[in-house]
């Protein structure tokens, strides 16, 4: 039997047979008629979708026990129309909800009843609606209590709903941002006194405690003395294309001062509803191409009380706290003993020979696409941006390949999270993808007992630590296999422009281990790479890379740490400088996409 085609409309009906005239209206519909055809499947079964937007009720859930997979050596392909053409359909499979009911008030804003829905991203006319805040943290002189803060303003005490207020921590640790709920505010003509939700905020004190003896300092440090940034309060709608969202009676509310030239009645406003787009477990012989994946949310800050980071997705959620002591003179931090990582809107587990291939993932209120336990995975030639958290993260899987993706203005909420992640997995591949414009790390690689055979090649990282330090272009801790041959290689990526002070264009931090650093590129960064961490680094080969610094203690080495054969070139004329040298050239003709680009 050929090859099996079914077809999704939004002008078509879930009792129609699904054929190219009588398509099925939704994904769900389509997926019934996938499982009934897969047990004796002799060729692809092919799902393709017209232009539109599909609103999802549900998460489209894959599961290998339902029949979602290929079988017999064939695949379960979900594709939009035209696909790889200049014909290709927009095809948008949204976790959203469209807002109707508004009114405007005096003062311009408009108001809405959303019932139980508490968004933290909002989609306006298909652009992203940012949070209302002030930006230049609490009034007046604060101190920290044991509960929250008081200031000698009462202008607090006027804001309306404190309960919805978050306060933003950015810098908290070097590499952190936290976020913290406000519980209520009271006081008197004189003085507000700011009371926090708890345990978060006793989480907080207990998980950011640290000393820094950097630099001659005497290890005084507070990063939650005073919050910098305070969200979603009406208070704070003076900006176009801002929102709040408050509570009364009823529900929520969103609150919305529009931009020039949006009306009622015709302007579009969509609050992402779903936590999860799509799912997968144990599925295989899957592709899903060409889709726009849009707006989900997340509302993790607002059941805990907070976001508690720590490092790359990582943060704290449960359970005790270790302290890393960094050595007599440099000081300690506490780190969660059981991590919790972030989710994603878009995850599939335990998957296996799975490609997601040419999607668009954008304006969702996670980490846009995970991976976990996965087998024989491609992620080629996505595009991800607007997205709270992390662009791509891979946890513990075999053989997955990241190539070709376009990673920009990611972590806009969540501002530690890497553009690509790779968590204790083992040949892994992250090649020829294109990063630019992020608060943090660019690429980050964990390792661990399971980690090995990663390969970090050719990409072009610009623009990383966009908004906090203590990171780099590409990131790299604890040991990546047991030998050079089985370990991680880094070579002939490009990174270009690490902004915050304190960063490291090719980082190998906190034990970092068998690792081959090989034929890099690195322009305008503090220091291109860091040969001196606590844990130390072993095993490490710095050959053949660009540069335009000597990093420091470039001369001696850690005993097993190889640094030879690296170019320094003139940092006002680098480009041209490395153009010169073929090497320098090869390398960054190869770094980034390959082929058609979105």
């Amino acid at each position: 039997m050929p090859e099996i085609r079914f077809f999704v409309s939004t002008d078509g009906r879930d009792d129609w047979s699904g054929t190219a005239d009588k398509p099925f209206a939704t994904p769900k519909a389509a997926q019934e008629a996938v499982r009934a055809v897969t047990a004796e499947m002799t060729g692809d079964v092919i799902v393709t979708f017209t232009a539109g937007v599909h609103h999802l009720e549900e998460p489209l859930a894959f599961d290998d026990a339902l029949g979602d997979s290929g079988r017999n050596g064939f695949r379960v392909i979900y594709q939009v129309h035209g696909y790889g053409t200049p014909d290709q359909a927009e095809v948008e499979v949204s976790g959203g909800r469209v807002i109707t009911g508004w009114t405007a008030g005096d003062d311009g804003v408009w108001t809405a009843p959303i019932g139980d829905l508490a968004p933290r991203r909002l989609t306006v006319d298909g652009r992203p609606a940012t949070r209302a805040a002030r930006k230049d943290g609490l009034p007046g002189s604060v101190t920290k209590t044991a509960t929250g803060y008081v200031t000698d303003s009462a202008e607090p005490q006027a804001w309306p709903d404190p309960s919805g207020l978050e306060f933003v921590y950015p810098g908290v640790y070097p590499w952190s941002e936290a976020r913290l709920a406000v519980a209520s505010i009271s006081g008197d003509a004189a003085s507000s006194t700011i009371t926090m939700a708890q345990p978060a905020f006793d989480n907080a004190k207990s998980l950011y405690d640290s000393k820094w003896y950097g630099a001659g300092g005497d290890g005084t440090w507070d990063g939650l003395a005073a919050p910098s940034v305070l969200e979603n309060n009406v208070a704070f709608l003076t900006d176009p294309g801002t929102f709040a969202v408050s509570a009364d009676p009823t529900g929520h509310v969103l609150h919305y001062r529009p931009r020039p030239g949006e009306e009622i009645g015709k302007t579009r406003v969509v609050a992402p509803a779903l936590e999860t787009l799509v799912s997968g477990q144990s599925v295989h012989d899957l592709v899903l191409r060409g889709f726009t994946f849009t707006d989900a949310t997340w509302s993790g800050p607002t059941k805990t009380g907070g976001y508690l980071h720590y490092h790359g997705n990582a943060r704290y959620e449960r359970g005790e706290f270790q302290k890393i002591d960094l050595g007599a003179d440099v000081g300690y931090v506490h780190v969660p003993a059981e991590p919790v990582q972030l989710p994603a809107n878009v995850s599939l587990t335990s998957a296996r020979r799975v490609t997601l291939e040419g999607n668009h993932f954008t304006r969702l209120g996670a980490g846009a696409l995970l991976i976990e336990d996965g087998t024989d995975v491609e992620i080629r030639a996505n595009v991800f941006d607007e997205i709270s958290g992390s662009g791509i993260a891979v946890h513990t899987s075999t053989r997955v390949s990241v190539e070709d993706n376009l990673v920009h203005h990611i972590a806009t909420e969540y501002r530690g999270s890497p553009a690509v992640l790779v968590v204790e997995s083992e040949e892994t591949t992250v090649a020829h993808n294109e990063i630019h414009d992020v608060p943090h790390n660019g690429i980050v690689i964990t390792g661990g007992e399971r980690a090995g055979g990663t390969q970090v090649i050719s990409n072009l990282v610009e623009r990383s630590m966009g908004k906090l330090m203590d990171g780099g272009g590409i990131y790299l801790s604890a040991p990546q296999g047991s030998s050079f041959a089985g370990g991680a290689m880094v070579r002939g990526n490009v990174i270009r422009d690490v902004l915050t002070s304190y960063n490291f264009g090719l980082y190998a931090d906190y034990g970092a281990a068998w690792i081959t650093v090989l034929g890099n590129i690195v322009h305008r960064a503090d220091t291109p790479i860091v040969l001196q961490v606590g844990p130390p680094m072993e095993n490490v080969a710095f050959v053949g890379n660009f540069w335009d610094v000597l990093p420091d203690g470039y001369d001696t080495p850690p005993e097993t740490v190889t640094v030879a054969g690296n170019t320094l070139l003139p940092k006002e004329s680098f480009d041209e400088a490395v153009q010169t040298v073929p090497a320098g050239a090869d390398i960054l003709a190869r770094a980034g996409r390959r082929g058609p680009r979105r």
